[in-house]
């Protein structure tokens, strides 16, 4: 049982973490080893992000403080909430790998079910965090633009160079 000093100190530290982030991820998880826990949080840490477990109550007292519109006690299992300072992006696909391998292997269940997007002050449903976590990134993105931007003027050559092969 946590003293109200120490509830205190939590929800100060969990609202400084919202406010210096760029989003906040919230999963929920069941069944999770310790070692798996740790493996994400070393590889969140690498991104520029870091997994807290707090209560559901500071959590969402810490929510109602930054103004965002989350309620945590929906959820039966334990909640993580994912701080992230990185690009959302990357930090989304690690988080779903996660899961997905969690599930593949049957070490148990960890999937999320929203985001808050900090600087467009907007909830990202589970849905849309799936789709934005299963883009390519953002280089190879950038890869098949340039790759539909040029494919035209190289089809345009290659029948500029048949055409001057047959005159």
């Amino acid at each position: 049982m946590l003293t109200k000093n120490q509830k205190s100190v939590l929800l100060d530290e969990a609202s400084k973490k919202l406010s210096a982030s760029k989003a906040a991820i919230f999963a929920e998880f069941n069944r999770v080893a310790v070692e798996d826990l740790k493996k994400l949080r070393r590889e969140l840490k690498k991104a520029g992000a870091e997994l807290k477990v707090l209560k559901k109550r500071l959590l969402h007292l810490s929510l109602k403080k930054a103004g965002i519109n989350f309620e945590p006690s929906v959820t039966k299992s334990q909640l993580g909430t994912v701080f992230t300072n990185g690009d959302f992006q990357s930090v989304a696909s690690l988080i779903h790998k996660f899961g997905k391998d969690l599930i593949k292997t049957k070490k148990g269940e960890f999937s999320v079910m929203a985001a808050y997007d900090l600087a467009e002050k907007r909830l990202i449903d589970a849905n849309e965090f799936k789709t934005i976590a299963t883009l390519p990134p953002r280089e190879v993105l950038l890869a098949q633009i340039a790759m539909m931007l040029t494919m035209p003027l190289k089809q345009l050559m290659m029948v500029l160079n048949e055409k001057i092969k047959k005159s």
